[in-house]
C-alpha cells in the first residue's frame, strides 16, 4: 500500500487553494507545478515550471469569461463584449487578482533574482486555473472562476464605467520616448446611411496599428489600441 500522508508543504498548498479558490485539490502535484517559476529550477528540470499550465489556464479563463459575459450582457454586441473581456484578462488585471489572492506568499521562485512579482502572480493565477481544470475538469474550473474569482475580485460596475482612452495613453507614451505620433485617415466610406472610417497610426513615420469605427474618434481609439498592443504596452 502506498502512503497517502500529505507533507506539510502539500497541506499548505491545499489550504491555500481551498481558501482562495474554494477548491480542494486531489492531485497536489498539479498545484505545486502551478506555483513553481522556472527561476527556481535547474536547466534539466525546466519542464516542471508552470508555463505549460499557464498556457492551459489562459485558454480556460478566456473561454469562461467569454461565456460569462455573453450570458450577463445579452443586449451588447460582440465588439463591446470583446472590449470588456480584454479588461478582465489582460496582464495588469490578472496581476491585480493574483495580488489580492496573495499568491506571492505561495510562489516557488529564486528569491535571489530580481523578478517582477506582480507578473509572476498573474502567471501563477492562470497556471492554477489550468491545474484546477486538469484536477477537476472544466465545470469545476468554471465554478471556481464565477463563484470565487469573479464574485470576490472583479468589480464589473467599475469595469463598465471605466473609459479606456488608448489615444491619450499612446500620446503620453510617445512623448516620454520622444517619438512623433501621427493619426492618418486611410479611408472613409458611406454605406446605407452610415459613415465608416479607417485610421492608421504612424510612430516616427512608421505605420503601426490600424482601426475602424463609425466615427474618426472611434477609429483612432481602435488604431491606438492596436499600436499599444504591438508595442507591448497592453
Amino acid at each position: 500500500m502506498f502512503s497517502t500522508k500529505r507533507t506539510e508543504d502539500e497541506l499548505k498548498i491545499i489550504r491555500f487553494i481551498l481558501k482562495q479558490f474554494g477548491y480542494k485539490p486531489v492531485n497536489v502535484s498539479y498545484f505545486t507545478r502551478a506555483l513553481t517559476h522556472k527561476s527556481f529550477l535547474p536547466e534539466e528540470k525546466l519542464d516542471f515550471a508552470n508555463e505549460r499550465l499557464e498556457f492551459l489556464g489562459d485558454a480556460i479563463l478566456d473561454a469562461v469569461v467569454a461565456e460569462f459575459l455573453y450570458a450577463k450582457y445579452p443586449d451588447d454586441d460582440e465588439g463591446y463584449l470583446t472590449k470588456l473581456k480584454s479588461r478582465i484578462v489582460n496582464r495588469k488585471s490578472l496581476a491585480a487578482i493574483g495580488e489580492k489572492m496573495e499568491i506571492r506568499s505561495m510562489l516557488i521562485y529564486n528569491q535571489a533574482r530580481s523578478i517582477n512579482l506582480a507578473t509572476l502572480e498573474g502567471n501563477a493565477f492562470e497556471a492554477i486555473i489550468g491545474a484546477i481544470y486538469l484536477d477537476g475538469g472544466f465545470e469545476k474550473a468554471k465554478t471556481v472562476l464565477i463563484k470565487h474569482v469573479f464574485r470576490n475580485h472583479l468589480n464589473f460596475s467599475q469595469l463598465l464605467s471605466e473609459e479606456l482612452d488608448f489615444k491619450s495613453k499612446l500620446f503620453i507614451w510617445c512623448q516620454k520616448k520622444k517619438l512623433t505620433l501621427v493619426f492618418e485617415l486611410i479611408q472613409e466610406t458611406h454605406v446605407n446611411g452610415q459613415w465608416n472610417y479607417e485610421m492608421a497610426v504612424f510612430v516616427n513615420r512608421t505605420e503601426y496599428g490600424r482601426g475602424k469605427g463609425f466615427s474618426k474618434k472611434e477609429a483612432e481609439q481602435s488604431a491606438a489600441r492596436e499600436t499599444l498592443q504591438l508595442m507591448g504596452e497592453i
